[in-house]
Order: C-alpha cells, then structure tokens, then sequence
C-alpha cells in the first residue's frame, strides 16, 4: 500500500539521499522545512555541509517535475513541497503553534485526517517529536533506510573447538577453513582456537585466503606498548597488517582503541616511514558554539577537540620511558621526564607537515594519498560523512575508524546507536580482503575506569 511520508528536516540532514530510500510512497515536504534548510545551509560543521547537500539533491529534483504536483522520483513514488494543510487549530491546547516543529505536527496531523485512503506516517529522529506525535494519535517512524540491527553487529573474532592436530597444523602455517562453522566469517575474521582434547593447547589466528593462520604481530613492541589481552592483540595485528587498508575498532572507553592506533601511527610513519603523514580526524559536535566560534587560528581552534591526541601521546612517551623494549635497546628510568614538551613535539612534526590534525570541515575534496588517517570518535559521523571520509582514500593509504557506539557516547541529535556512521561502516565494509575489524571488551585503562564501565 502507498503511504504518505511527512519528513522531519533532522531526517534530511541525518541523510541528503533520504529522498531516493522510500520505493513507491509519496514523500512530503511541510514548506517550514526547506525554510530550516534555508536557515542551516551556512552552519559550520557537518549541519551545514549535510543541509546543502540536501539543498542540491532538491533542485536536482526539479529536473524531473514540479513540486507543486510532485516530482516523480527515479527508483518509484513522488516527492512534493506541502503548502497547504497548515492549520494549527487541531493542535492541542497549550502547545507553541509558532515552533516549526508543531506546525510539522500540524500539517502531519491535517493530512492524515483527510487523507483516509493511505496512511500518513511521520518520519523524525527527534525523540521529543516522537513523544508529542505518539500523545496526538499519530503514526511516527525513525528512519530506518541506514539502521543496523546492532545486536547483529559483526564483532570481528570467534571461539572455536578444533582437534589439537589442528591446532598444530594452524601452528605449523595454516589450516583451511572448516566447513562446518556455524558463524558467517570474514576475510580477517579472529579466532580464539582452543583444543577439545588437551586442555591449555590453543592459540589465537586470524583467516587469510580461506587459511586459518597464526597471528604475526602479537609479541612486537610499538611505540613502547605490547598489546594485553586477545583483542588487543587482534587489534594489533589489523594496524601492523599492509594487506589491511581499512581498519575499524569499537570499544568503551578505556578499552585502548586510541591508543594502540596512535602507537601504531607514531611508529610507522616516524620510525619506519611505511606512510608519509598520520591525519587524526574528529567530528566536531559541539554541547556549546561551534568551531568557528572559538578564538585563534586552524590549529587552536581544534586543540580543545583534539586533546585525546594530546594525552595519547603523552601517555606513550610515559609508558616507553617505563618499558624496556624485548632484545634490549635503551633502558628507561621511572619517572625520568624528557627533554621536551608534547605540545613542542606535535608543532614540531606539524610544522613539517608529518602530522595534521583535521576536522570533516576541511576534508572535501582532498585525495589522501601514503597518509595513515584515524578517525575517531567515528560513531559521531552520519553514514554520509562516513562515506565521505573513505572516499579521500588515495594511492597508499590507510584509514582506522575508532569509536564506542553505544548512545551514552553519542552527542549528536543525527545519529543513534543504529544509524552512525561508524557501525554503518562496519556492517557495510566487512566483506572486503583489504578491510577488517575487531570489537576490544575489556577496559585496561585503571582499575577504576573497568569499575566505572561495569557498574555504572
């Protein structure tokens, strides 16, 4: 059955593409929202990049048709500008008829009575909407198109029971894939392989080619740093792989998803000079004025957004003058500070051009070619921008997306738990030989930090 579908403006900044994710329906558009659209188009930050590209897939639009009879859309249904239908009279009493949202409830609330014929749905991602659409009697949806059923989420690792033979034929190169595996895998996909017949007889692999094979990295210094546990471990092996481009690791907080990947930066592009510059890039979402409102230039404008760079780089010189590296080299006395600043070591290699720090403002365009890109925070993008990142890629290079999707570390009205950028990323890259993934449970940053995470 065709439906009506009253869109709220956050779904069309949510997606610029919403209009082409609707099959045979008829879309409406409540006029106040192009008016928002029009107030959003010169925001700073992704609002405002999300809100013209919207813009410019309406007046594509207007290729094919009007809007004031609808414009028949290339994969089925119409789209059209409502105009009519804004009586706010039906609103209840005691709400503001003069906040753009109401006067969207108003006209959803209008089509929907005199439109028996087809159901008339309202599709927001704006919760308080939700709440008042829901107390009004009418049907109201999140935008689905993009959500990604999280409790399927593809963890990137499995444990399973193998006969110790096989063990030792993992050990001794590879082992081909067995058949029987319930879990759909991966290219890349970890495993946990313990023995079903010699207790303590197991060893962590990774699938290769349809080969089950050992780890190679597990035991290798970075920066200082070994990885801990059999995630990090897994994560390590994705970060050090050349085989691997893309790179995504979700974790909570404390679960060393920053830092192993900015250890790992550090020393492939000033150690071994495997890329030309590492790229560190953040959403901007701010509680408060956006970026554009802060003092300075570039660069101080995005130290307060970057500080978890900052304090990364400060833990690893801290843990590398602690740790004496395996094989000997420089021994490090507790407590021994070095001779410069962190702050003096980041400018430095920035004013060199090695190292940037960006945010999704200054990355249209660009091709990012030999650079090591880490995204973090990646479960603040839209899927949009997540595409928009990937698609920098150049020649050489090789892009991390780092992030904790749950919604108590989500601060951005756009996305949710389901509809990010990061988990959509996950769920749509993980079929790749040149990708991989891997979801770190256990918090390694204090004691109190693991209490924290679990108890509260």
């Amino acid at each position: 059955m065709i439906k009506n579908y009253v869109i709220d403006t956050n779904v069309m900044i949510h997606d610029p593409l919403f209009l082409y994710n609707f099959q045979d329906n008829h879309l409406i558009l409540p006029l106040v929202t192009v008016e928002e659209l029009d107030g959003l188009k010169k925001a700073n930050g992704m609002v405002g990049y999300h809100a013209r590209q919207v813009l410019k897939e309406l007046s594509r639009a207007r290729e094919w048709g009007n809007f004031v009879d609808g414009i028949p859309l290339p994969g089925g249904g119409k789209i059209r500008i409502e105009m009519n239908h804004t009586d706010v009279l039906n609103l209840p009493e005691g709400i503001d008829t003069k906040k753009n949202d109401n006067r969207i409830l108003a006209i959803a609330k209008n089509l929907a009575d005199k439109d028996q014929e087809r159901p008339t749905i309202l599709v927001t991602k704006d919760m308080c909407m939700t709440v008042k659409a829901d107390a009004m009697g009418l049907k109201v949806e999140d935008y689905e198109t993009d959500k990604v059923r999280t409790e399927d989420l593809y963890q990137g690792f499995s444990e399973i029971m193998l006969s110790s033979s096989d063990i030792n034929r993992v050990y001794a190169g590879g082992l081909p894939m067995p058949e029987a595996f319930e879990e759909p895998v991966y290219p890349n996909h970890f495993f946990h392989v313990k023995s079903q017949d010699q207790t303590g007889h197991e060893i962590l692999a990774k699938l290769r080619r349809g080969m089950v094979v050992p780890l190679e990295y597990t035991n290798e210094y970075t920066w200082g740093i070994k990885p801990i546990n059999r995630e990090q471990k897994m994560a390590m092996e994705l970060l050090h792989d050349p085989h691997i481009h893309f790179a995504s690791i979700m974790g909570g907080a404390g679960s060393g998803k920053s830092i192993l990947s900015i250890a790992y930066a550090l020393q492939a592009v000033l150690e071994k000079g495997l890329f030309r510059k590492i790229i560190f890039v953040r959403p901007v979402v701010p509680a408060g004025n956006d970026i554009g409102f802060l003092p300075g230039e570039e660069r101080e404008k995005l130290k307060p957004w970057m500080q978890a760079f900052y304090d990364a780089v400060d833990n690893l010189f801290d843990l590398k003058q602690k740790a004496k590296p395996e094989g000997g080299g420089q021994t490090y006395r507790k407590g021994e500070k070095p001779d410069f600043s962190v702050e003096h070591f980041i400018s430095t290699y920035m004013d060199a051009g090695v190292l940037e720090m960006k945010t999704f403002n200054y990355m249209r365009g660009r091709t990012l070619a030999n650079s090591l890109v880490i995204v973090d925070e990646a479960q603040e993008t839209t899927p949009h921008l997540a595409k928009l990142m990937l698609t920098r890629a150049g020649e050489g290079a090789k892009f991390l997306f780092l992030g904790d999707p749950s919604d108590n570390q989500i601060d951005n009205v756009l996305v949710d738990s389901k509809s990010n950028g990061l988990v959509y990323t996950v769920d749509r890259m993980k079929a790749f030989d040149i990708t991989g993934h891997i979801t770190l449970r256990q918090v390694e940053r204090s004691p109190l930090a693991q209490l924290a995470e679990k108890n509260m």
